[in-house]
């Protein structure tokens, strides 16, 4: 995989660094900061004529650049600012009764969209241990599945398949979370029958903050009418009409005025996501993961004070992230080289055998 290094100087900041943090926020592609200099300029020369010119169809348009990543068709797949947004649109579109307002789905979701479920008085949510035990709990009762195609904090891939399968034997609608892996581990939505799926671009996408976007199935893009809508909606948004009609297909799953630099910023690692394949990715991923494990496993220890020791890493050049409950996390993309991953492992058996990491666990503590 040595000729994915090639890729590295399109990141400034891996110069600087070793930068293993892209489960959090991948390094910024050089050309983001390009293509936000091309926002400016359209902006400073080109003023209200830029909406016309590209901008206010920046939502379809960025979003069937998502859709070639994700195996969605053309036209399936619209841009918001973030998951909760998306979520919160699919949600609006169903009108939860006696008979069907059952939530499923497992404890280790993501919190945003947990959140978001449970703020609805309406809604019964049903919170269950796995990807198993969510196929047992769907049932006749169940309105929405709203899943995780990566778990959070433990980075294990579901088994989405049986999970569509059984909702759709009921007449339930799975909404699939790819934020953890959109990028990094294949997908392809429409051969999953996933009837929406939402997902970020912080991350393996490296396309920063403030781009997410929405995936719903054709079929159901011309038929449902979400309520959570705004103009981009409307089938005729600069007709400014005092009454709603929806757009057709996807269009309809928008709502105000996009978020055009963002849109322009997320491009840029879309690019780079596209040249190199999610297939060659996801190949180094999984190599690269098995030989930092087999790393950790030969240098033999545990590393104590999680936050004091990140706290010294980060001081050392090394940016990753920790939790309290997983410990220190570790996340190469497909430009990082093996070196930086042994040379990691170096640095993480001196800091515990040295106890370097113990000047810092008061600012730890604080932290």
């Amino acid at each position: 995989m040595n000729h994915l290094l090639a890729y590295r100087d399109r990141f400034p900041i891996l110069r600087e660094t070793t930068y293993l943090i892209n489960h959090s926020l991948a390094a910024m592609p050089a050309a983001a900061e390009e293509r936000l200099l091309e926002y400016a300029r359209m902006w400073r020369e080109r003023g209200i004529r830029a909406w016309g010119e590209g901008w206010w169809d920046m939502p379809l348009t960025v979003g069937d650049q998502i859709g070639r990543i994700i195996g969605a068709p053309p036209g399936s797949v619209v841009m918001h600012q973030n998951v909760t947004v998306a979520e919160a649109i699919v949600l609006s579109c169903f009108r939860p009764s006696a008979e069907r307002n059952r939530v499923v789905y497992e404890e280790a979701n993501f919190p945003s969209v947990r959140y978001l479920y449970q703020a609805r008085p309406d809604l019964e949510v049903v919170a269950v241990e796995d990807d198993r035990a969510i196929v047992d709990a769907i049932d006749e009762r169940t309105l929405l599945v709203p899943i995780s195609h990566v778990l959070f904090k433990t980075a294990e891939i579901q088994d989405v398949a049986p999970i569509v399968r059984r909702a759709h034997e009921v007449g339930a609608h799975v909404v699939l979370d790819a934020y953890q892996s959109a990028g990094v581990v294949l997908l392809d939505v429409t051969a999953l029958d996933v009837d929406f799926a939402t997902g970020g671009s912080v991350k393996w996408l490296c396309g920063g903050p403030g781009a997410g976007w929405l995936y719903v199935r054709p079929d159901l893009a011309e038929r449902l009418e979400p309520t959570l809508v705004g103009w981009q909606a409307h089938a005729r948004p600069f007709a400014f009409e005092p009454e709603l009609e929806y757009a057709a297909g996807v269009q309809r799953f928008l709502t105000g005025t996009p978020n055009v630099p963002a849109l322009y910023a997320a491009t840029a690692g879309y690019d780079v996501i596209e040249e190199v394949g999610v297939d060659r990715i996801r190949a180094n991923s999984v190599r690269q993961t098995t030989l930092l494990m087999e790393l950790l496993e030969a240098a033999g220890f545990e590393t104590p004070e999680y936050a004091a020791v990140h706290k010294e890493l980060g001081e050392r050049g090394i940016i990753c992230d920790f939790r309290p409950d997983a410990g220190i996390r570790l996340g190469p993309h497909f430009y990082n080289s093996d070196d930086e991953l042994r040379f990691t492992v170096r640095q993480l058996t001196e800091i515990v055998e040295t106890g370097a990491y113990e000047r810092h666990l008061g600012a730890a503590a604080r932290f």
